[in-house]
């Protein structure tokens, strides 16, 4: 496995790989690499000859106030999880080398950000699928690999792939959880001891909703409302919001039927944290 830094020596590597009829996967991340990134590492080994790694904390998907830089970073373990779990290689290109001076160019979407994560961080869609476009221009991957932790993410990248007719398959990937429930995320870093046990409430709540469906309620305010009732009685956990939409559109629904997404975001001290589940009704 080789760690690289430059666009142009990626794009030299997965010619060389095409020339000799190799399918190639990608796998974006911004790096600090848990059992979820490795998931769809293994997935992409699994499906692709060759898997690259992006490893790249994305400036222009943070807002003012958000975690840029304090975002967590550890390339060193980062190369250590890829090499053991089969990619060839790390994409780690400085901010400046994907953001050229004078950049200008994005790609924006309408409709599908502006819900669920999209109403409180306004540019963050915007940042995601202009770098993901980038990254898709620069390993021109034969497979990409997102996981369903960032549902709303999945939804707009699989939305932009389709509407921009890049030639890729997207391959959306399980919720990894930690023993107690909790969904694995980067960010849990950020925890202190009391908040780590109280967001195992997220897990909880998503478990209710998945049952009250499983008993035959389709009443989504009903189901969202028991759900934000079990989250608030936790002292430590402030909601962003609980909402039940259309997996494909993003629009809330009255009812629970189709193709669903049921998505929170609830903060726990400096913690944002996400959760959801996907049925199919």
């Amino acid at each position: 496995m080789v760690i690289l830094k430059k666009i142009d020596e990626v794009r030299a590597q997965v010619k060389e790989w095409k020339k000799q009829g190799l399918t190639v996967g990608l796998v974006p991340t911004m790096g600090y690499l848990h059992e979820g990134h490795q998931s769809l590492i293994k997935k992409s080994v699994e499906q692709n000859d060759r898997t690259v790694v992006s490893v790249f904390v994305n400036p222009i998907q943070f807002g003012p106030n958000e975690d840029l830089e304090s975002y967590p970073r550890d390339l060193e373990a980062d190369a250590k999880l890829c090499e053991s779990t089969g990619a060839d290689i790390i994409f780690n290109p400085e901010p400046e080398e994907m953001y050229a001076d004078g950049f200008v160019s994005f790609i924006n979407m309408t409709g599908l950000p502006n819900a669920l994560c999209g109403l409180t961080r306004p540019i963050h869609f915007k940042g995601v699928c202009t770098v993901v476009g980038k990254l898709f221009n620069i390993v021109t991957p034969d497979r990409a690999y997102f996981g369903q932790k960032d549902a709303q993410q999945l939804a707009i990248i699989m939305r932009m792939v389709k509407d921009l007719n890049f030639d890729i398959e997207i391959v959306g990937c399980p919720i990894i959880r930690e023993e107690d429930g909790l969904a694995k995320s980067s960010r849990n870093i950020y925890l202190t001891p009391e908040e780590r046990k109280a967001a195992v409430v997220l897990s909880k709540a998503v478990k209710l909703g998945q049952d009250m469906i499983a008993d035959g309620e389709r009443d989504a305010a009903k189901i969202v409302g028991e759900m934000k009732k079990l989250i608030s009685a936790e002292p430590l956990a402030t909601i962003d919001y609980v909402e039940m939409v259309n997996m494909d559109t993003m629009q809330s629904i009255e009812k629970a039927e189709g193709h669903v997404l049921c998505a929170m975001a609830v903060k726990f001290g400096k913690a944002r944290l996400i959760d959801n589940f996907i049925a199919e009704l």
